[in-house]
């Protein structure tokens, strides 16, 4: 069987192999632990195929006096170093004994820690050094009735080391080789084979989830989309495909390859990774293409272990009704049914923060009861303080309410100023009173209405285009895509010489054909439809194409950072009144 180059796996996925790796062993001893502790002798063996071939070792003068507790373990004194070489003479032969190699230390982190200072201090680059610590690689190999801790005196009579840890640096470097052989053959049995396995090991990574990183060997190094699958029975016991995570990358072998390494700590991907049989990928010409194909196999598998954009029918939405006195209603659908709808929003609790800033503008009724035009019913509380127009009991009359209700239904399409400005003079009463807790109660509804209206004049304005062929350049080209009614219809990738416009329109007539949707509302899930609109906003998109009209109100939204001025009428509300009008909240 002939196997081209492009499907065999390259050195960089076989890895080091643990028999050809060269390591240095190194142990440092210092005069304390602190972060003006000094190295005060240098020790490292450097073993290849399981041979010694190298060894270095010195003391070193850390200009600084030796603690007596620290003479006393070590036996090292400060006359013995009185003549040894400074730390700036031993680092740059010490890089290069263990040059090209593996560094390994009982407790790297401190070892490591004071080499790396040591660099710094002299200006000298970190090579960069694969670091195995063999307290880690213990802790993943030894049981606790094989030994009780993982001290290297306690490993080293373990493993039967003929040169026991003393305290000084070669010495229990010697140690630590006799254990870092006796680990080796412990993961052995592991399936732990070359350095990239050892390092994973270390890091916790078990052998069953390793094993499984050969599923990114011939998955392209391209843009797209990536799905974990699994066999798993359904409720009547047979076996059945089950798409259990969609996502996206710009380079998805390296994406695919990062979930079978420590890389990856969520912990219900490890869970997700054990499930899993196998992985799937789609290769996209652009990135957007890439998101909108995510989006739409996650609405479609509504895959476990995805959390975003998992179930997009739970959004939320603000309904003028269309009855004989409207109201605003919270509701989880738009229908065809002539009401007013605005949104959407990703909470209830968000679409009611809107309804409260309404209410503040537009003394509209807040009951649910249905009012007859030729009953009239006993008015609530809110009539009577003046905060309803109470059509209940005909104290207004049902042309002069519906004149207020299509105020409403401006603030909501066309024009948000009146929402904006309705609590001023509350706002600057609350202000001069520093009830600054209850100013920031109003500017956060405001904040939550400012950010709906413009989310949905992106969603609106969108939908009511019939085609929009646009592009914009990127790596190696440009990025050409048609929009019809906010669904992406096509992508496509124009290469060098090619000419964009005609790329463009072989896209649009090749591209899906959408049907108009309702009035108002989008031919895609709102979550498509906001990425669309994010790149079609971004510098440097260009219009190839349009059929209709993409344009907003003028006055159908404001920037969040205008609210200040228009919501109190000045160009800076100052200090703490300030703070609350742009406070943080959470996105609707």
């Amino acid at each position: 069987m002939n196997t081209s180059a492009a499907d065999q796996p390259s050195f960089d996925d076989l890895g080091r192999h643990l028999a050809t790796t060269a390591f240095v062993v190194v142990d440092l001893e210092t005069t304390g632990a602190g972060p003006d502790a000094q190295i005060t002798e240098v020790g490292a063996v450097r073993v290849e195929a399981g041979e010694v071939t190298g060894e270095f070792a010195t003391l070193v003068n850390p200009g600084a006096h030796i603690p007596p507790l620290i003479s006393v373990l070590t036996g090292i004194t400060d006359p013995m170093v009185a003549d040894a070489p400074r730390l700036d003479q031993v680092i740059p032969p010490f890089l290069e004994f263990a040059r090209d190699a593996v560094l390994v230390a009982h407790n790297a982190g401190f070892d490591v820690g004071f080499l790396k200072r040591a660099c710094a201090a002299q200006d000298l680059p970190w090579p960069g050094f694969p670091v195995v610590d063999t307290v880690a690689l213990a802790r993943g190999v030894l049981l606790r009735d094989e030994v009780p801790n993982v001290k290297l005196a306690t490993l080293a009579r373990f493993f039967k080391a003929p040169q026991p840890p003393n305290h000084r640096a070669l010495t229990d470097a010697r140690a630590t080789v006799h254990v870092l052989h006796g680990l080796l053959e412990r993961v052995g049995n592991r399936n732990v084979h070359t350095l990239e396995d050892l390092l994973e090991f270390t890091r916790g990574v078990s052998s069953e989830r390793r094993a499984k990183r050969t599923w990114a060997t011939d998955v392209p190094a391209s843009p797209g989309v990536y799905q974990f699958v699994a066999n798993l029975p359904d409720r009547d016991g047979v076996l059945r495909r089950q798409v259990l995570y969609v996502g996206t990358s710009v380079n998805l072998r390296a994406r695919v390859r990062s979930y079978f390494t420590a890389a990856e700590k969520r912990p219900r991907m490890d869970e997700m990774i054990r499930i899993a049989t196998g992985v799937e990928t789609t290769v996209c010409r652009t990135a957007l293409e890439a998101e909108v194909l995510e989006l739409r196999l996650i609405a479609a598998h509504a895959p476990r272990y995805n959390r975003r954009s998992k179930f997009p029918e739970r959004q939320q939405w603000i309904k003028l009704t269309d009855e004989a006195f409207p109201r605003l209603s919270v509701v989880r659908q738009v229908r065809d049914d002539g009401a007013c709808y605005f949104g959407p929003f990703r909470s209830r609790s968000m679409a009611e923060q809107v309804c409260l800033a309404l209410y503040e503008a537009f003394p509209i009724r807040q009951c649910t009861a249905h009012l007859s035009t030729r009953k009239p019913s006993g008015r609530c509380a809110l009539g009577d303080l003046g905060r309803c127009l109470a059509p209940c009991d005909r104290t207004v009359s049902r042309e002069a309410y519906l004149a207020v209700t299509d105020a409403v239904r401006t603030s909501l399409t066309v024009d948000v100023r009146t929402v904006v400005q309705a609590p001023r003079s509350r706002l600057e009463s609350l202000i001069a009173q520093e009830r600054f807790e209850e100013a920031g109660v109003l500017t956060a509804r405001l904040d939550a209405f400012v950010r709906a209206s413009t989310r949905a004049r992106r969603l609106t304005a969108l939908a009511a285009c019939p085609t929009i062929v646009a592009a914009c350049r990127a790596t190696g080209g440009w990025e050409v895509h048609v929009i019809r009614y906010g669904r992406l219809a096509a992508a496509a990738f124009a290469r060098p010489g090619e000419w964009v416009p005609d790329v463009g329109r072989d896209a649009a007539l090749a591209g899906e054909q959408v049907v108009a949707p309702p009035a108002g509302q989008p031919a895609a899930s709102i979550d498509e439809v906001e990425r669309v609109a994010a790149w079609l906003e971004r510098p440097g998109v260009r219009i190839i194409d349009i059929d209709g009209d993409w344009a907003w109100p003028l006055h159908g939204t404001i920037g969040r950072a205008d609210l200040p001025r228009h919501a109190l009428a000045v160009a800076d509300v100052g200090g703490v009144g300030r703070h609350r009008v742009s406070a943080d909240t959470h996105a609707d």
